[in-house]
């Protein structure tokens, strides 16, 4: 069975733990050493259990924690060529941690599937890990996307704004472009249909992530994207700063 805990999510930081049958999978680093430490340790594990470190994308909210984690625990990191060459630029002495994926890789025996998605980082990804899928920090729905992720049991999906509170915000206009644009973030709306075509492909359980502090709230969120799902959907949003509970998509007790 997969399991999921966010460790953290949103603009400040993003780092989730999958393990599946006593294999542990850390996507993201975009918090502190110190606290994503300290997270595993409150789910009974240490650093050095880890498998592997998925990495999405070289913007700071996503890998701010990894060269202090990489200088004290020896785990492989992966993540698509080109994101694998900006952290070999960014990051000194992470060159022998590397190891870039193309389509699907087994790490631990469980299949890693990666897609492209539409960011302004280069190399920009997400991750099917086992049964549990991620999509965040993506101007919009791909294809691949799609492909990748329609009817995965538990999914990460971003939900990053609400339109109507950006554009009257206190953002610049250069910056609500970027957000809007098509290498931006997903909007509740988009989210909302996303969400809609998994539940009906099979997937069983939604979690929402990345949102904006600003411009968005887990109310809108939350609400915007239920209306697109059947009643009673298990439907969620991943808290902000703080270490979120056990997910599965089974009727059964979730396990670590």
């Amino acid at each position: 069975m997969t399991t999921l805990h966010t460790l953290a999510s949103g603009s400040s930081g993003n780092a989730a733990l999958v393990s599946h049958n006593g294999v542990h999978i850390l996507v993201d680093a975009g918090i502190s050493c110190r606290r994503i430490t300290a997270a595993l340790r409150t789910l009974g594990l240490s650093p050095e259990e880890l498998s592997a470190v998925l990495i999405t994308h070289t913007h700071t909210d996503h890998i701010q924690g990894l060269q202090t984690f990489c200088r004290h625990y020896d785990v492989p990191v992966c993540a698509s060529r080109r994101t694998c060459a900006g952290l070999e630029y960014r990051i000194a002495g992470i060159a022998s941690r590397l190891r870039p994926l193309e389509g699907e890789a087994q790490i631990g025996g469980v299949t890693v599937a990666l897609f492209p998605t539409p960011h302004d980082a280069p190399g920009s990804c997400g991750y099917r890990v086992g049964d549990a899928g991620f999509l965040t920090d993506s101007g919009y729905v791909t294809e691949e996307a799609e492909a990748v992720l329609t009817g995965v049991p538990l999914l990460v999906l971003e939900a990053n704004h609400d339109v109507e509170t950006l554009l009257s915000g206190p953002y610049p206009y250069y910056l609500k472009e970027r957000i809007l644009g098509r290498q931006g973030h997903l909007s509740n709306g988009d989210a909302a249909g996303f969400a809609r075509r998994c539940a009906e492909g099979g997937t069983k359980r939604i979690l929402l992530a990345h949102l904006s502090r600003e411009n968005n709230t887990p109310a809108m969120a939350r609400s915007a994207v239920a209306q697109a799902l059947p009643g009673g959907f298990p439907l969620e949003v991943a808290p902000r700063d703080t270490l979120g509970p056990c997910l599965d998509w089974e009727d059964e007790p979730c396990r670590k």
